[in-house]
């Protein structure tokens, strides 16, 4: 299994930046796909998750701002981040879930929010 993250980059606040997750290797569709971020000095948090019905969720601190999508034809997850805070500035990683011992992480792509 592989997931490569890509999109990651310096915005200034209020801007926006997509970031996509491209798999191999696995049943993408049948996986729940989640972007989460790590900012210097703290945990990784969850941010946003699609499942394989195409539900989604998302951390309080991106409602209104993030959107995650995915197309299972191309095997990629979507992160589309608007409105950019300078809190927003991590690494982010994309992780496929399906059950413990079928989680994956992707590399991580470094976003950076300046004000």
């Amino acid at each position: 299994v592989q997931l490569q993250a890509s999109g990651g980059g310096l915005v200034q606040a209020g801007g926006s930046l997509r970031l996509s997750c491209a798999a191999s290797g696995m049943s993408f569709s049948i996986y729940t796909m989640n972007w989460y971020r790590q900012a210097p000095g703290k945990r990784r948090d969850l941010v946003a998750s699609i499942h394989s019905g195409h539900s989604t969720s998302y951390a309080d601190s991106v409602k209104g701002r993030f959107t995650i999508s995915r197309d299972n034809a191309k095997n990629t997850v979507y992160l589309q981040m608007n409105s950019l805070k300078p809190e927003d500035t991590a690494v982010y990683y994309c992780n496929a879930f399906y059950r413990q011992d079928m989680s994956f992480w992707g590399q991580g792509t470094l976003v950076t929010v300046s004000s």
